[in-house]
């Protein structure tokens, strides 16, 4: 499973307030919004990580809810990121979701991008 510390959670309620005040103002309907965790092919080490705020899921994707968050990973992925954590920094040098991923045997200087 992927842990998603309760920073990282309320970044992402953040996230998706804003995107629902962005449809309210336009006069679309809001809708259910999903944080959508993956991995994808490239980056610097071989894998790069993905988060996505999207309104969809699959029959393939797993899902489950941590501090109000629902989070959905597909099933490839998820043999990837068993047991990774995402938190959420705001430091002076950046701000951004941190991957803490068990798995990885290697990983690029700045974090997005990973080998197993």
């Amino acid at each position: 499973m992927i842990t998603l510390t309760e920073l990282a959670a309320k970044e992402v309620k953040n996230i998706v307030e804003q995107q629902h005040e962005q449809a309210e103002s336009s006069g679309e309907e809001s809708r259910s919004l999903y944080l959508r965790v993956g991995v994808k092919g490239g980056g610097c080490s071989g894998f790069s990580y993905s988060l996505d705020i999207t309104e969809s899921k699959t029959d393939n994707d797993e899902s489950w809810e941590q501090h109000g968050v629902e989070v959905i990973c597909d099933s490839k992925s998820a043999l990837y990121l068993g047991g990774t954590t995402i938190d959420f920094k705001d430091e002076v040098m950046g701000r951004g979701f941190v991957f803490s991923n068990p798995n990885a045997t290697s990983s690029c200087g700045c974090g997005s991008s990973f080998s197993v």
